[in-house]
């Protein structure tokens, strides 16, 4: 009999399965190019307003177990958030705070998720979808965005991967979309996001959007909020502090459930039953995120200034990497993410594994595997160093690549 669980084989984070080849090159004095994680604060210091808020909340002794579903103040800051961004009307007790969207996502697959039921994920995905829905025995019903297409979403596409999975007794339990997207910088328009609502409905399926990134677009990208545009239609987004207010070791995030029938009434409930299972999140951080959100003007100029260097670090990797013979890649809108294809057939490497564990072990430059996102012979590079990081990662890159060549 085996001692640990069958479901622990899904506990993995491919976003760290090089850290002990990482940190063994670090103790032996190397200086590692750490481009695999999306970590806002290890390059923008966590803004002013913020820290002096958590200090605050610490002097007054709100150290104790708060309320499951998160603090009232920062619930409804949080409500206030989204009339004042997006024009909707809601109030605290939509909002359950968890430990990260990480959280979040535990909470939906357990709520959610019984053996042998589907969820629509796309694809590329966010590493933990696929493993947080496994985990809970459930299997994923893939769509596609399309790279040729910039890595848009073909509509049509998505409802004949809907109609597949679709019994005379089951369909999708949800259906999960990020926006911004991690990995590829996409940011769906107001159009296709409509579209999918519109498919939601008339499947039946309950709509997530994971919008942590909501704040940072550029490249003229404009972002829309699912809750602006499905109206009506049971959802829920998924947001927190760790990008856009650029905190993400305080580990706050929240479920927002804006709809008053009875999938969204449920889930809420259930939501409310998993967060008393885990006592609560951390509560001097709620506190100075309740007091962040609603400092808008400090906010709102640190948010700018990050945005805009972002955009230019995501532009110059995006040019650095198109002018490369052995990758391409399709340049982001938001986030802080590319994920550039890798010409294999150019390459003596067998894929995109070895690609990154190689790239590591001769250049110390620390990227994460495309296929940990479901994108095979991909590679995710996080632009969030300085300009003058990210020039000399990308040489180090292509140093690498031609050593590999197999015209070398």
């Amino acid at each position: 009999m085996a001692f640990l669980s069958s479901r622990s084989r899904y506990a993995i984070n491919v976003i760290q399965e090089e850290d002990e080849v990482a940190g063994r090159l670090m103790r032996s004095g190397k200086e590692v190019m750490r481009m695999n994680r999306g970590d806002p604060p290890a390059y923008f210091p966590a803004p002013a307003y913020f820290i002096d808020a958590y200090i605050k909340a610490l002097k007054e002794r709100k150290v104790y177990y708060s309320s499951p579903a998160g603090v009232p103040e920062l619930r409804e800051a949080i409500s206030r958030r989204y009339e004042r961004l997006y024009g909707v009307k809601s109030t605290g007790e939509d909002v359950i705070v968890t430990n990260g969207v990480s959280e979040a996502l535990l909470f939906l697959n357990s709520a959610l998720i019984n053996d042998g039921d589907s969820a629509v994920i796309f694809k590329p995905y966010y590493t933990q979808y696929l493993p947080d829905l496994e985990f809970y025995g459930g299997k994923a019903a893939v769509c596609d965005y399309e790279e040729d297409r910039g890595w848009e979403v073909d509509i049509d596409a998505v409802e004949r991967s809907i109609k597949r999975s679709v019994s005379k007794d089951r369909k999708p339990k949800y259906m999960l979309i990020t926006n911004p997207n991690n990995p590829t910088g996409t940011v769906l328009d107001k159009k296709t996001l409509s579209e999918i609502v519109e498919i939601a409905k008339n499947y039946r399926i309950f709509l997530v959007s994971d919008e942590i990134y909501d704040e940072i677009t550029y490249n003229g990208a404009k972002f829309t909020s699912v809750s602006q545009v499905a109206k009506g239609v049971p959802h829920m987004i998924l947001n927190g502090a760790s990008k856009g207010y650029d905190s993400t070791g305080i580990r706050i995030g929240y479920a927002f459930v804006p709809g008053d029938d009875a999938a969204s009434l449920s889930i809420k409930n259930e939501f409310l039953n998993l967060a008393r299972v885990r006592l609560s999140a951390n509560t001097p951080a709620q506190y100075a995120f309740a007091e962040a959100i609603s400092n808008k003007n400090a906010h709102d100029r640190a948010i700018s200034q990050m945005r805009s260097a972002i955009e230019k670090r995501v532009n110059l990797a995006a040019k650095l990497i198109n002018e490369s013979k052995y990758m391409d890649t399709v340049k982001p809108k938001g986030a802080f993410y590319l994920l550039p294809k890798l010409h294999m057939d150019c390459l003596k490497i067998k894929d995109d594994k070895e690609f990154v564990d190689k790239l590591l072990k001769e250049e110390d430059v620390w990227l994460t595997r495309g296929s940990g996102f479901g994108a095979d012979n991909h590679a995710r590079i996080v632009a969030l160093a300085p300009e003058a990081i990210i020039t000399q990662a990308m040489e180090k890159i292509e140093k690498f690549c031609r050593r590999h060549s197999k015209g070398a």
